[in-house]
């Protein structure tokens, strides 16, 4: 494998991932404050008026499920656009596969510049996730498909933010956008509203991402202040979340925006199928190259740039 592959693929979706991760957002347990509303009938139903009580029953039940198909799109500025569909599992740690699909942006390029058609397969484990890179770059990796991407390595990579990604890669469990919103205390009620034919109750606010990072990662001061660095040097202060929610209080829909140096974050993910099998085989190991050999050879190469 030459040492330019190494470099554009290791480099590139480690990052993205590092990136998305970053994106995403997390949460404690904790909640934030709220003034609870008076209680109102609903055609003799009791309903949930004050968003905090609310969004704790949500992120309960959420996380009582264990599984669900998800899909969904991301854009992050000029670095990448993407697709992404499948099914995870989040009984112990985030199992799962999903098809991914980058459609724009210097990640999309990089695929294309390797022969593929920007499509990638994707395994999660507690440990790491894997990546099928496709017969393009098989031809130039020895006839291997597979990347290992070991969530420790990652975490070594890319310093204190590796450390969080670590952290969002090993819990991106569909109930952190509601954690985020109660951590924040930033959460207001929007109104009911239709999620592809389902009505669904709307909330929102707005969250510090640092913040929210401290509350809810075991980061040293020295990392938290590297972290902090690294999200004012990419231009990422706050996001908003918006969440929708069914009438069984589980997670439908989740978007969050935010504005980067390179332009917009932008995040929409759909939840269906609470339930659902979603388990992972691992691939092959002769199918597989470790991202941490990788970046061995790209960094002991003589190969161009």
């Amino acid at each position: 494998m030459s040492t330019k592959t190494v470099r554009r693929v290791g480099a590139t979706v480690a990052m993205a991932a590092m990136l998305t991760s970053v994106a995403a957002c997390g949460g404690s347990d904790d909640g934030g404050s709220g003034k609870s509303a008076e209680k109102k009938d609903n055609g003799g139903a009791v309903a949930k008026v004050d968003p905090i009580a609310a969004l704790r029953t949500v992120q309960k039940k959420t996380n009582g499920a264990k599984s669900a198909k998800v899909e969904g799109t991301t854009v992050m500025g000029d670095t990448m656009s993407m697709t992404q569909s499948g099914s995870l599992d989040w009984t112990d740690g985030v199992t799962g596969s999903m098809t991914i699909k980058y459609t724009g942006g210097s990640m999309a390029d990089s695929m294309k510049q390797l022969g593929g058609d920007g499509t990638m397969q994707a395994r999660y484990f507690k440990d790491a996730y894997y990546a099928n890179m496709g017969e393009a770059f098989a031809k130039q990796a020895g006839g291997k498909h597979w990347i290992r991407y070991a969530y420790d390595d990652l975490a070594k990579v890319a310093g204190a933010s590796g450390e969080v990604m670590k952290d969002q890669m090993q819990n991106a469990t569909p109930d952190q956008g509601v954690k985020a919103l109660l951590a924040s205390g930033d959460v207001k009620k929007v109104g009911q509203e239709d999620v592809r034919g389902v009505s669904a109750t709307h909330y929102s606010g707005t969250v510090d991402v640092a913040e929210l990072t401290a509350k809810s990662t075991a980061l040293s001061a020295e990392q938290l202040a590297e972290f902090k660095k690294q999200l004012t040097d990419a231009g990422v202060t706050t996001e908003q979340v918006d969440i929708w929610v069914d009438k069984n209080d589980l997670l439908v829909k989740k978007i969050e925006k935010g504005m980067m140096k390179t332009g917009e974050l932008n995040s929409t993910v759909f939840y269906s199928d609470y339930g659902v099998k979603a388990a992972a085989e691992l691939p092959p190991t002769g199918d597989t190259v470790d991202f941490a050999e990788m970046m061995k050879q790209a960094q002991s190469g003589s190969g161009g740039s």
